[in-house]
C-alpha cells in the first residue's frame, strides 16, 4: 500500500544547527537505506524548509505506524517533528473504477 508523508521538522532553542545536522545525517542513511530496500518510492528535501516529503511502500498501516516510531529522528526529536499522512490509491485503478461506474 502507498502513502504520502509529509515531514516538517522544527527544533528546540537549546539544539544547534550541528546537532540538528547529526540527527539529519542518521536520518538521511536510514531514509536512503530503506530506498535501496525497496520501502521507500522516493523522497523529496523542500528548498528552503525543513520539510521531507516520501512516498512509501508498506503493507499495512500498523507496519507504517512501527517504522515511523523507530525512525531516527522520530527517537530523538519526536516531539519537534510533525508527520502527515496521506494513503494513495494508483491513479489507473481510480480511472478503471470510475469507467466501471459509468459504463457498467
Amino acid at each position: 500500500m502507498l502513502y504520502h508523508l509529509d515531514f516538517r521538522v522544527e527544533y528546540s532553542d537549546s539544539m544547534s544547527q550541528q546537532e540538528l545536522f547529526t540527527i539529519w545525517e542518521e536520518e538521511a542513511d536510514t531514509a536512503l537505506g530503506a530506498k535501496q530496500g525497496g520501502t521507500v518510492v522516493d523522497l523529496w528535501k523542500c528548498v528552503g524548509t525543513r520539510r521531507v516529503i516520501a512516498i512509501v511502500d508498506v503493507p499495512t498501516p500498523d507496519i507504517l505506524d512501527q517504522i515511523l516510531f523507530d525512525l531516527p529522528i522520530m527517537q530523538k526529536m519526536g516531539q519537534h517533528v510533525q508527520v502527515e499522512v496521506t494513503s494513495l490509491r494508483k491513479y489507473e485503478d481510480f480511472a478503471a473504477d470510475v469507467k466501471t461506474r459509468l459504463h457498467g
